[in-house]
């Protein structure tokens, strides 16, 4: 059963999720502003995330957030937060592709305690509460068995413009190609990271990601007993947004595989 404070989120998500389906069918009537190359931000995003934010105030009126969205901190004197992303894959969303989703943790003490990813196209609810396991609906979760990169689906996001290191990412993509039996981009990091958990795709990478975007998807890969950490193996380059995930193996694979060329430079 999920806690209290996964139920809260759980009930932010879904009622924010009613409007955005109807904004998902309307597309032609949001109003859409760029706010960097190739990014992207609609009226749904912005209306979204207030649903969010009303609903979790009303239950912890005293706790901060974090939000992609503009005002997206709002700091109050403790150390609870929830950290927002009101839809991953806004591009997506904009372009009529389901592939997109609501992205809600709680994080206590610096310590990641609960999280949902919900794609509401497909209804898919990707939940976890910290030691007590990963779940869809109803379903427990488990990271794929898979021991063997040329047996193995990776997914990943492709830097755009104006965002991250495309030569650097195409000595990535150079070294794994001839490796792995496939890579995948969905452009939503958080269903990703969701569908890594699922036993979908059998690993992640990508960098330059927000906290925003992967902070969910940590705590459910970790309690569907995966392992996420950043692409040099350590917390600090994980909340950088530079990120590795899988089962142990596909893990320490990746990591072995791209780390070098992920320090080039650095």
């Amino acid at each position: 059963m999920p806690s209290a404070l996964l139920n809260v989120m759980i009930n932010a998500a879904q009622k924010a999720s009613r409007k955005l389906r109807r904004d998902f069918n309307e597309l032609e009537n949001l109003q859409v502003s760029i706010k960097g190359p190739a990014d992207f931000v609609t009226s749904a995003d912005i209306r979204t995330q207030k649903i969010i934010i009303d609903e979790l105030i009303k239950a912890k009126p005293d706790w901060s957030f974090v939000a992609e969205e503009e005002n997206n901190i709002i700091s109050k004197s403790t150390n609870n937060r929830f950290i927002i992303d009101p839809i991953d894959g806004t591009t997506n969303f904009l372009h009529g592709n389901p592939n997109f989703a609501i992205s809600i943790a709680a994080e206590i003490d610096n310590r990641l305690e609960a999280g949902i990813i919900y794609s509401p196209i497909t209804d898919e609810l990707f939940f976890a509460d910290r030691g007590k396991g990963a779940y869809l609906n109803d379903r427990r979760l488990r990271v794929a068995k898979r021991n063997k990169l040329s047996e193995s689906v990776i997914v990943t996001g492709i830097p755009h413009i104006g965002r991250g290191d495309q030569s650097k990412f195409i000595k990535e993509i150079e070294e794994l190609m001839p490796k792995v039996a496939g890579i995948r981009r969905s452009g939503s990091a958080a269903l990703d990271l969701a569908w890594v958990a699922a036993g979908r795709y059998d690993g992640f990478w990508e960098t330059g990601l927000s906290i925003w975007d992967i902070a969910a998807g940590i705590i459910i890969i970790r309690e569907s007993g995966g392992i996420v950490t950043g692409i040099d193996g350590s917390e600090e380059d994980l909340y950088n947004g530079n990120l590795v995930a899988g089962n142990e193996i596909i893990h320490n694979s990746l990591i072995e595989k791209i780390k070098n060329i992920y320090l080039q430079d650095k």
